[in-house]
């Protein structure tokens, strides 16, 4: 049901780097296509960009972290085939030990589940305040033409039993067992459609004309239809007497962003009052929901610039970010392993950014878990506190020679935080962005990818580099 559930805010983030179509098709020999795709950078993937997301649309909502009952998070590729991936983003994000939720993933069409799963628990009475993230970054088959098109993103729901500016309205689902784009079990890129005539013709605009037919009579003002392959969102809007919709500026800008995408290219038109219907698919199903706005949505006249920006990359940088270029040599393992004691006891600190105040002096020690004393005055009783998000440069250092894994050069910058905290982390740009005093943010990254466990943390990056 999503009877009475509102929106009350949005927030959406894509990653640090752009590929262009035309870099892709020059290097298999073809013609080179339109647009670009978001890719990620070698220390971001699909749970650095839902933190991201939900921060800004926590920030947007106004709320507090604590009084989130649950964190529903739909991806086709979660960090760990089977681990604690809800649980490593639910403590990124600031939430309780005892938030609730789910994990949808599978197909492109666990964005839609998320959402629908945590409308249902706001609906059902079960939570009050439900924070729906969405996002994926796919990795596509090498020489497919989804390559040109295959992108990265994020996008952010707070759901609320009352208070919003919108309304979820009615949904409407078909299923049909057919082979769209897939990944077998151990595989790591995602195959291509294997008839593209007949998954148009026999699959695609029949499922999605009858549903977005539906959907239509309930007088939706825009759209956010999927685009498998640059043409086919085009070719159903016409069908559906849709205009251009709202989510072809998005697909333009960062690709196919998978269970993302339907959201993704919804949140925009949410800057102004009118009903947008959005529809995802992927894996068999198709699901249309329409989202009505009485007023602007918070956050939503941001996702504008959270969508553009970013850094143009070469094809062999991006093969080398998605892990199918790899460089020969030995690589050098980390001193402590990721299934540790040390990790597990200070996983609470590094993935929610805690440091320990002292009772009496003041003074932040980090990290607490090194500092059974106060640095200031020794004492003993300390407080865990969250740290301040921000601050400015205290002073770097470039480290021009790094180990595999490790990219030279690689700043290191010492940041005084905005709370007095100290804090030495890497950063996300080149050292050309730096500057003794700079304003820095810091964001979740993935430091290291070992034995299986992707490990995160927090870096630097600089305030002003992108706008996402």
């Amino acid at each position: 049901m999503t009877g009475g559930v509102q929106l009350l805010a949005v927030g959406a983030a894509t990653p640090s780097w752009r590929l262009p179509a035309t870099e892709v098709g020059a290097a298999w020999g073809r013609a080179g296509g339109r647009g670009q795709a978001a890719v990620c950078a070698p220390d971001e993937d699909t749970l650095t960009l839902a933190a991201e997301a939900a921060g800004r649309a926590l920030a947007a909502s106004g709320l507090q972290t604590d009084i989130v009952d649950g964190l529903w998070w739909g991806t086709t590729r979660p960090p760990f085939a089977e681990g604690p991936s809800h649980a490593v983003l639910a403590r990124a994000v600031g939430l309780s030990h005892r938030s609730g939720g789910a994990l949808a993933s599978g197909s492109p069409h666990a964005g839609v589940e998320a959402l629908l799963a945590a409308a249902d628990a706001v609906g059902a009475g079960t939570a009050q305040v439900a924070l729906v993230v969405v996002s994926d970054a796919i990795v596509p088959g090498l020489g497919t033409p989804f390559e040109a098109r295959a992108g990265a993103g994020a996008a952010a729901l707070v759901l609320v039993s009352h208070g919003g500016g919108a309304s979820l309205g009615p949904r409407v689902t078909r299923t049909h067992p057919y082979l769209d784009r897939y990944r077998g079990d151990g595989e790591a890129v995602t195959r291509d459609l294997y008839d593209g005539r007949l998954f148009r013709e026999e699959v695609f605009l029949p499922t999605m004309r009858e549903l977005g037919e539906q959907l239509g009579a309930l007088d939706v003002d825009r759209w956010s239809l999927p685009d498998p392959d640059g043409r086919l969102g085009a070719t159903l809007a016409r069908q559906l007497g849709a205009g251009t919709p709202a989510s072809a500026a998005v697909y333009e800008t960062v690709g196919d962003t998978g269970a993302a995408a339907a959201l993704l290219g919804a949140l925009g038109a949410l800057d102004a009052a009118g009903t947008i219907g959005l529809v995802g698919w992927g894996g068999g199903r198709a699901t249309g929901i329409t989202i009505t706005a009485r007023e602007p949505v918070r956050g939503a006249v941001l996702v504008a610039d959270a969508i553009g920006g970013g850094r143009t990359v070469t094809y062999a940088e991006a093969l080398r970010a998605r892990g199918q270029l790899v460089s020969s040599g030995e690589t050098v393992p980390m001193g402590v392993p990721p299934q540790s004691a040390q990790f597990v006891r200070g996983a609470d600190e590094m993935l929610g950014l805690l440091g320990a105040r002292c009772v009496d002096c003041g003074t932040i020690n980090t990290p607490p878990s090194i500092h059974p004393h106060c640095i200031s005055c020794g004492s003993a009783k300390f407080v865990l506190e969250p740290l301040a998000r921000h601050g400015r440069v205290h002073t770097f250092v470039v480290n021009e020679t790094m180990p595999a894994p490790f990219v030279a050069p690689l700043p290191l910058a010492v940041i005084d935080l905005d709370d007095g905290a100290r804090v030495m982390l890497q950063v996300t740009e080149s050292a050309a962005a730096l500057e003794l005093g700079g304003e820095v943010e810091l964001v979740m990254r993935r430091y290291a990818h070992e034995r299986g466990v992707p490990v995160y943390g927090y870096k630097a990056r600089t305030v002003g580099t992108e706008a996402r």
